[in-house]
């Protein structure tokens, strides 16, 4: 089923960080994104409460654009529509997005967060995306999610990933779980051999998933690999 999805990422990790620590009053907006290839990515961005001089000193500065170029002579309002090539540290997290199918449909920035609403053709795109992009650092709150055309969001819980089971399964016939506990997190993870905060990890997010399921209220958990 085709699914949309607001994403929230800040902008520290992520592109024009510097350009807002410049100018915080900048208001920024992207119009669309056009993927040259999967790993270069090309938005075209609407700037408002700036001037020119001012947005480019701050893009000339800012090491998340390697290039820019105005597009349209600014508007009667004051809005700057620009061009950007983002670094190759932003535009191998956008290729995340496209490399699972997924489309960028429109990006902003609001009290220092990015915003986007993406589409991916199956729910499965969505959950591979936020997780390969996790793997580049980067922490991703997935807001919202709705099937295309309806406008009910989804239910978010998911299947646990095998991983997260056999966590969960294995904390369990360990006695991770009883009072006093019979093994500790530390041991747990030796036994999994895996790092104690993966298996931190990966417990927190089978726990959260399986908590909405017997509240039969969805999380904003998405099943990935962990």
């Amino acid at each position: 089923m085709t699914t949309i999805a607001e994403l929230s990422l800040s902008t520290d990790a992520f592109a024009l960080a510097e350009t807002l620590q410049q100018r915080p009053a900048l208001e920024v907006r992207v119009e669309s994104v056009v993927a040259e290839g999967p790993d270069r990515t090309v938005p075209l961005v609407w700037f408002s409460n700036v001037d020119r001089s001012e947005l480019e000193a701050a893009l000339d500065a800012d090491s998340t654009v390697e290039e820019y170029r105005q597009l349209l002579e600014t508007t009667e309002d004051g809005q700057l529509f620009y061009r950007l090539q983002y670094s190759e540290a932003v535009s191998s997290v956008c290729s995340c997005v496209y490399r699972h199918g997924g489309t960028v449909l429109d990006a902003q920035i609001s009290d220092g967060r990015w915003t986007l609403r993406l589409l991916f053709p199956h729910r499965e795109g969505l959950s591979d995306a936020v997780a390969a992009i996790e793997d580049h650092g980067v922490r991703i709150d997935v807001k919202r999610m709705v099937e295309a055309g309806k406008g009910e969001d989804l239910e978010t819980t998911a299947a646990l990933t095998e991983p997260q089971q056999e966590a969960i399964a294995e904390a369990y016939r360990q006695g991770y779980y009883d009072v006093p506990r019979e093994i500790s997190l530390e041991e747990l993870a030796n036994e999994l051999d895996i790092s104690h905060q993966a298996l931190s990890e990966r417990l927190r997010r089978a726990n959260r998933v399986l908590a909405g399921e017997q509240l039969d209220e969805p999380t904003s958990e998405m099943a990935t690999t962990d």
